[in-house]
């Protein structure tokens, strides 16, 4: 069974990139480890999100989520019988959320939609090195190294920040940093019915920004200094998580997998020293993966998966992710010779309703938005 199902397996467990909960992108897979020989992969994928609501005044949003990309990429080859090594880029964490209209500028009430000229942009690179051992049970170990670099911006605009003065037209410019993490993990495999299970853990990273917070011009006459420019700097973690991962052959060319990812995006928080709020508030998150594989000939294998987030606490959540938990399926195609690899995933996600609130304080209802997204993955074996 494990050479009629391996094709399906590397196809099921691709992902695509789309909205989730808290930062999340790619979901930090480390898969192509587990790959036969010496292979390299290069991946692309896009979403377009479609995140609207209405105010409290009664004013359409508009679509507050544009569209994204992100690319992907590996290189994994054994050392000997026992050891492997592997290269991973991708893009773990992002955020691209923008209010229509407003300038951000000038905090004067008004009838305008109560959120309008709010936006954050948050982008990561993320390279990781990885070091497998086979023990002779079916066992395996691995893990390794973690380099990341972030960057990003925010600005808070709109008479929903009025309550909050004065953060109303105020903006930060986070500017880009790398550090380091770990990342460990054991496997279990069993060939002959092509099982696998893998749990993998990545620690969180701790970021030293420096940052440029920018208040409204008016307000300068009453900040430190008379001015309303302030470059300073403050500490930061990505979320710490937990994949864990699986896959079974349970017939002839069938195979089903799934997973569970752990993110513990409430330890994430963004406190400018001048601004002394936090600009980002989220839930941590769980997100469940089913789903099944399917060879149908030599070179061609199919796949079909649901994901379910689990929704936050409450309602209740930053404008800068205005959603709450999701479901999504996902449709895979692969096809594959002895050398080369190549894989398209379609995906649609319904993100959950949920109200927008600066402070605490309800702003707009976001409801019935949806993701639809797309990827492509070009493999090859050395």
């Amino acid at each position: 069974m494990k050479n009629v199902t391996a094709a399906s397996a590397a196809l099921a467990l691709m992902s695509t990139t789309a909205l989730a909960g808290g930062l999340d992108r790619s979901g930090q897979p480390i898969g192509i480890i587990f790959e036969e020989g010496t292979y390299a992969e290069f991946g692309f994928a896009i979403s377009n999100p479609d995140v609207s609501g209405t105010d409290l005044l009664g004013n359409e949003t508009g679509n507050v989520a544009n569209n994204f990309s992100s690319i992907s990429g590996g290189y994994k080859t054994d050392l000997n019988d026992k050891m492997s090594v592997s290269l991973i880029f991708d893009q773990p964490f992002g955020v691209d959320v923008e209010y229509p209209g407003g300038t951000g500028i000038t905090p004067t009430p008004g009838d305008d939609p109560l959120l309008q000229g709010t936006m954050a942009r948050a982008d990561s690179n993320s390279i990781t090195a990885l070091l497998r051992y086979k023990f002779d049970n079916n066992v395996s170990v691995h893990g390794g190294i973690r380099y990341q670099e972030v960057d990003g911006e925010v600005t808070l605009s709109g008479d929903a920040y009025n309550t909050m003065q004065p953060a109303s037209g105020y903006n930060v410019k986070v500017n880009k940093d790398g550090a380091l993490g770990w990342v460990a993990g054991a496997a279990y495999e069993k060939p002959e019915i092509a099982l696998r299970v893998a749990l993998t853990y990545s620690s969180e990273i701790e970021h030293d920004f420096a940052l440029n917070e920018t208040f409204p011009a008016i307000l300068a006459p009453f900040l430190p200094g008379g001015t309303n420019e302030f470059p300073t700097s403050t500490k930061t973690k990505t979320p710490q998580s937990v994949n864990l991962d699986f896959q079974s052959g349970i017939a002839k060319d069938t195979l089903v997998f799934g997973g569970v990812r752990w993110a513990q995006h409430s330890k994430t928080n963004l406190i400018p020293p001048a601004f002394g709020r936090d600009l980002i508030g989220l839930d941590d998150t769980y997100t469940y993966t089913l789903g099944v594989g399917r060879r149908f000939n030599e070179n061609w294998s199919g796949s079909l998966a649901v994901i379910y987030e689990d929704e936050g606490e409450d309602d209740l959540v930053s404008p800068l992710a205005p959603t709450n938990g999701m479901k999504a399926i996902r449709l895979g195609v692969q096809y594959k010779t002895d050398k080369i690899k190549v894989q398209g995933g379609l995906r649609y996600t319904k993100v959950g309703d949920a109200i927008a609130a600066p402070g605490d304080t309800a702003a707009a209802n976001m409801r019935d938005n949806d993701v639809l997204s797309l990827g492509f993955k070009v493999g090859y074996y050395f």
